[in-house]
C-alpha cells in the first residue's frame, strides 16, 4: 500500500476531484456547476494546504504510478465551540470529504487517512469528532470507534 502523507498545495486539483466523486456518490453524478465551483475553490485550497498549522488538514494517498495523481483523500476541520463537560476546551474534528478512486478501493487507503487525521485531531486537542456517514462507508467508521448520534441539526443556505 502506498504511503499517507499531508495534502500539499499541488495537491489542490486532485483534491477538489475526489470531493467531487464524493459528491456524485451522493448526490448522483453531474453535479450542476462543477466546473464553476471547482475553478472558484481552488485558490483557496492552495492557500489552506500550505497552513502547516492552520485548522484544516487532508490526508492523501498517491496514485502508483502516477505522482501527480491521487487514489484517496481524506480532509478535516477542527472548529471551537463553547467548552462543556466531555469536552472542556471546546476544539471538535469534523471530517468530511473522505473519497477513493472506484478503481483503488478496498486497499485500505480510507482507513489509513483517516488514522492520520484522528491522529491529527488528537495533536490539537479535539475532545471528539464529528462525521456524516454514508451506508456504504458506516462500517469504517465503526471500526474505528464511531458511534451514531441523534441528529437535530437544521440547515440554513446563505
Amino acid at each position: 500500500m502506498s504511503s499517507v502523507r499531508r495534502a500539499r498545495p499541488e495537491d489542490a486539483a486532485e483534491v477538489l476531484r475526489l470531493r467531487q466523486l464524493m459528491l456524485d456518490s451522493l448526490w448522483g453524478n453531474g453535479s450542476p456547476g462543477a466546473a464553476d465551483w471547482h475553478a472558484q475553490s481552488l485558490p483557496t485550497l492552495r492557500e489552506r494546504l500550505g497552513e502547516e498549522d492552520g485548522d484544516f488538514a487532508a490526508f492523501v494517498v498517491d496514485r502508483a504510478g502516477r505522482p501527480e495523481a491521487l487514489a484517496a483523500l481524506v480532509a478535516g476541520t477542527v472548529e471551537y465551540r463553547i467548552g462543556k463537560a466531555g469536552n472542556p476546551r471546546g476544539r471538535v474534528g469534523y471530517v468530511f470529504s473522505v473519497a477513493t478512486d472506484p478503481d483503488a478501493r478496498r486497499r485500505g487507503y480510507a482507513r489509513a487517512c483517516m488514522t492520520e487525521l484522528l491522529a491529527w485531531f488528537r495533536a490539537r486537542g479535539a475532545g471528539h469528532v464529528l462525521l456524516n456517514a454514508s451506508p456504504e462507508a458506516e462500517p469504517l467508521y465503526a471500526s474505528l470507534g464511531f458511534t451514531r448520534d441523534p441528529d437535530p441539526s437544521m440547515r440554513l443556505p446563505l
